[in-house]
């Protein structure tokens, strides 16, 4: 069976395939040069895309103003438009860590997170608990405790380890353990972590903010 109709049976030169062409065009032009402001629930509301849009994010306490689509997560516009790939791409569905950055003081999964959602917060990566030259006490503890093998998941283990401690600055080992649960170590370098945890608690982990 051929797509192409017989324009003498139908006074018609459109064809199938060109009719279907046509119609897809047609269906969706106004997704992409619609209005920018719906309605919804009652309230106008702006609509962002599907192109690139200008953002600003506060990253480590300095502003950062990087273009990105909508659909770009935290993870992505930091790693791929900011250069700042401490935080690692692993699962990418928010169940290893290995992405975890603070934002307004809660340690979140970046890769859950969309960049134009982080408009208005604070967030911390891995790179922003340097002082100069001088390591974070976490990040010095992880050293100290050899808390690290293959250190893929390390960044996201210190940034998690930070956030707990600003909450729990004097935790037992039973804390420690449960308050690291939403981060995984595939070496199976724990008995370090724990211990790096530990350290840091005692030297003041809470630096940096």
């Amino acid at each position: 069976m051929t797509d192409e109709i017989d324009p003498k049976e139908n006074g018609s030169e459109l064809s199938r395939r060109n009719f279907l062409k046509a119609s897809g065009i047609g269906l969706s032009l106004p997704l992409v040069v619609g209005h920018r402001v719906v309605r919804a629930a009652g309230a106008d509301v702006k609509v962002y895309g599907p192109g690139k849009v200008p953002i600003q994010l506060s990253i480590n306490g300095k502003p950062q103003t990087v273009q990105v689509e909508p659909r770009v997560t935290l993870l992505d516009a930091l790693r791929n438009d900011l250069d700042l790939t401490g935080a690692k791409r692993v699962c990418d569905r928010a169940t290893c860590g290995a992405c975890t950055m603070i934002v307004n003081g809660k340690p979140v999964y970046s890769c859950t997170v969309l960049a134009i959602e982080a408009q208005g917060k604070q967030i911390t990566t891995v790179e922003g608990l340097l002082t100069g030259e001088t390591l974070h006490p976490v990040q010095q503890a992880f050293i100290d405790n050899d808390a690290q093998q293959c250190g893929f998941c390390t960044p996201g283990f210190v940034v998690a380890c930070k956030a707990f401690l600003d909450k729990n600055p004097n935790p037992t080992p039973e804390q420690i353990q449960k308050g690291l649960g939403g981060n995984l170590c595939r070496c199976g370098t724990y008995m370090g972590i724990r211990g790096a945890v530990a350290q840091a608690a005692q030297k003041g982990g809470r630096r940096n903010g």
